[in-house]
């Protein structure tokens, strides 16, 4: 089992440059194999850019690869996007990540100047068109959206052929993208694990039929570790509905793992068995004291 941990982005009380650096610092210390961000344009909570984020993390560190999971890409110029996808890459020397989805049809897309008509499409064009430039020293592209002739870029990714593309979603249909175009499917946090193990299936199934047998799985938890179960899991409650309340969805302290370091384990070796090979955890309150409790208390008496 891979794990990752979360990079701090929510900054009530302004960025410290010290603790950011001292938390990733100590993540890699620890053992992560990752830090991921995520990405949010619009808001009323302080939350710090996905890409720069990203970018402050990978200076602060050696080893430990950095990811976003996920960018709504229909939401981004791609040539812009992979311009700095590619500079990250060189940067960070190939420690790069990236996760993509479509967002569905609830953002708001008016304020990026663009509509919901052709989602998917647009999706699709996105990625053909960031994965050219960081393949091909030449792109001709004449898309429905987005037009390329003989158009260059350097430098190219460190990766070859471009970092790792995960795919999120939850329909069918967007499971099934993901083994067709993507190189790993990452579920989401707001999925309960036993519809991630549903969602699995379909990967696996659609993965066996195109002949990948090493399709990737990963999955994103929120995680609270306390020896009071009652407190982790009101201070869940409390944090998902910070981040999904504009969503009015019910209480979702059920997609989350939370309770005593024992409950912990079972709650992620049960994430385990649903199919993921990599789990991101994901505090979302005290991360700093949260990450070493996870790393000392469960993560080793998971597998």
């Amino acid at each position: 089992m891979r794990y990752g941990i979360c990079i701090p982005q929510f900054v009530p009380d302004g960025f410290d440059p010290a603790a950011f650096r001292d938390y990733l610092r100590r993540a890699e210390e620890l053992g992560f194999e990752s830090a991921w961000t995520q990405e949010q344009h619009l808001g009323d909570k302080p939350i710090l850019g996905a890409v720069e984020v990203m970018t402050y993390a990978a200076a602060c560190t050696e080893r430990i690869r950095i990811g976003c999971s996920v960018f709504v890409t229909p939401l981004h110029q791609p040539v812009e996007l992979a311009k700095s996808l590619s500079t990250l890459d060189q940067l960070s020397q190939g420690r790069l990540e990236v996760g993509v989805g479509t967002g569905g049809n609830r953002r708001p897309f008016g304020a990026f100047g663009i509509t919901a008509d052709g989602l998917v499409a647009r999706f699709n064009e996105h990625l053909r068109i960031m994965r050219a430039l960081w393949r091909e020293q030449r792109v001709t592209i004449d898309g429905r959206f987005w037009q390329l002739e003989n158009a260059m870029m350097e430098p190219k990714p460190v990766q070859a052929g471009g970092p790792p593309v995960w795919f999120g979603g939850s329909a069918p249909a967007a499971l099934k993208r993901a083994v067709q175009h993507g190189d790993g499917f990452f579920g989401a946090g707001s999925t309960t694990t036993a519809k991630f193990a549903e969602q699995v299936k379909i990967v696996r199934e659609e993965a066996a039929a195109a002949g990948r047998d090493d399709f990737p799985i990963a999955k994103r938890v929120y995680i609270a570790v306390d020896d009071d179960t009652a407190v982790a899991k009101e201070r869940m409650r409390i944090a998902l509905d910070e981040i999904y309340h504009g969503f009015g969805l019910p209480d979702l302290t059920p997609v989350s793992v939370f309770g005593t370091p024992e409950e912990c384990v079972a709650g992620l070796r049960a994430v385990a068995e649903a199919g993921a090979e990599r789990i991101l955890v994901n505090p979302l309150f005290d991360q700093r004291e949260q990450m070493e409790r996870l790393s000392a208390d469960v993560l080793p008496h998971v597998s």
